[in-house]
């Protein structure tokens, strides 16, 4: 499943760099609604969202511990994951300057604290197809304590009109490798990332996002997939991953087997 799903989001950003843009964008307004990018994130990956000057936003992210595999009887049993433990995280987000934005993130898991900025650099306009933000974060686990790991890299988008938005995230992630450097080849892992979501009704969109990478990843590269529905300022995500990712250190390190997908949701809310 995740070698189809890669293959098919490879092929969706393909056709949407490759085929010209049927519409314009709505608006340059930061706070203007975008019907085709509503959130700040696909499910994890960063999306090329704005946030205007002194706005903010919040997020929760719960993804259940309980992978669903095995006879269904024990799935529903346990209610799909929902019986389970849960990893949660927390995120706030603030407008700092024009164009940019910086940001924290509490995970359950580790303990781990991350904290992120995100600068407009192009905007995707009728003379320019994409629109290019650059991210930097870095995280430590046990409340930023231990195992330090930065990021830097960028965020490559294109909407058509307000139907569809693709993505594609090429991130170094230094420090990947929570082991000891002389137990490993590799520290670190260059990430790319490919996004998409797909306006399927006014306020409904379905999403989905992988993250393989080369250098330090042991396990299958974080994949994610999910139904979205927009209110007003806030959106709700059902989703199922192969992971408890939701940091760019935790995508980095990737997810487990192909067959364990665990069901997870997210809200956000944005303030202006």
């Amino acid at each position: 499943m995740t070698r189809l799903s890669l293959h098919l989001l490879a092929a969706l950003l393909f056709l949407g760099l490759a085929v010209p843009p049927a519409f314009a964008q709505d608006s340059d307004d930061p706070a203007a609604i975008r019907i085709a990018e509503p959130d700040f994130t696909v499910v994890n990956l960063p999306t090329s969202l704005r946030l205007p000057k002194f706005g903010s936003a919040f997020r929760v992210t719960h993804r259940f511990g309980r992978a669903l595999r095995g006879d269904f009887d024990d799935i529903a049993g346990d209610l799909f994951g929902l019986d389970s433990g849960a990893t949660i995280g927390l995120e706030y987000r603030f407008g700092i300057i024009p164009n940019g934005q910086i940001g924290i993130h509490r995970s359950s898991s580790g303990k781990t604290i991350e904290f992120f900025g995100q600068y407009s650099v192009f905007r995707q306009t009728a003379g320019a197809p994409l629109d290019v933000s650059a991210l930097v974060t870095i995280e430590g686990m046990d409340n930023f304590q231990e195992t330090k790991t930065p990021a830097f890299g960028a965020i490559l988008s294109r909407t058509f009109g307000d139907w569809a938005a693709f993505y594609f995230h090429p991130v170094w992630v230094n420090n990947s490798n929570p082991l000891p450097s002389e137990l490993s080849d590799d520290n670190d892992t260059f990430m790319y990332g490919l996004g998409a979501r797909v306006r399927i009704r006014p306020t409904l969109y379905v999403v989905g996002e992988v993250a393989p990478g080369s250098g330090f990843q042991p396990r299958s590269p974080h994949s994610a997939f999910g139904i979205e529905k927009r209110i007003g300022g806030h959106s709700f995500q059902l989703s199922f991953g192969n992971d408890s990712a939701s940091t760019m250190g935790q995508m980095a390190r990737g997810g487990g087997t192909s067959e364990d997908w665990y069901l997870g949701f997210h809200i956000s809310r944005k303030f202006f």
